[in-house]
């Protein structure tokens, strides 16, 4: 089975490795996840693509405990079938803050300040039979 991005301006699994797609602004050192054309920060429009680093910080998060709205959502709409998954907001240091999907769906193994990295995380397979992978960050293995 072939794995295709769910985007590719967001995220680039070509490696192997699974990079998220973000742009810095030259003017102020503004980064920015998903891409913009100009800086919210200093209304730059110097802009320059960038990869955002694959580890941070969990700050804060939440469980999604039901389906959402499809469209846009290409998961599990089923109650009955639908898994319950984390979506946190993870900062990435020195670069941004981001929300993104996490890959633990149980509340007393996620705390804030834990470190977390970046995977690519299956979400649903396509009409060609592709599997369809989003970014999502999972715990640091502790060692």
């Amino acid at each position: 089975m072939t794995q295709v991005s769910i985007n590719e301006r967001v995220l680039d699994i070509s490696s192997g490795s699974p990079k998220l797609l973000g742009v810095r602004c030259k003017s102020c050192d503004n980064h920015m996840f998903p891409t913009q054309k100009g800086c919210p920060k200093c209304a730059g429009t110097d802009i320059e693509p960038i990869e955002l680093g694959t580890r941070g910080t969990l700050w804060a998060w939440t469980i999604q405990g039901f389906p959402p709205k499809a469209p846009p959502y290409l998961g599990e709409v089923d109650p009955a079938k639908f898994e319950p998954y984390g979506v946190g907001y993870i900062e990435i240091p020195g670069q941004a803050k981001i929300e993104a999907r996490l890959t633990e769906a149980d509340p007393t193994k996620l705390s804030a300040g834990m470190d977390m990295e970046l995977v690519a995380q299956p979400l649903c397979t396509d009409d060609d039979g592709n599997e369809i992978v989003t970014f999502a960050f999972a715990p640091v293995a502790t060692e």
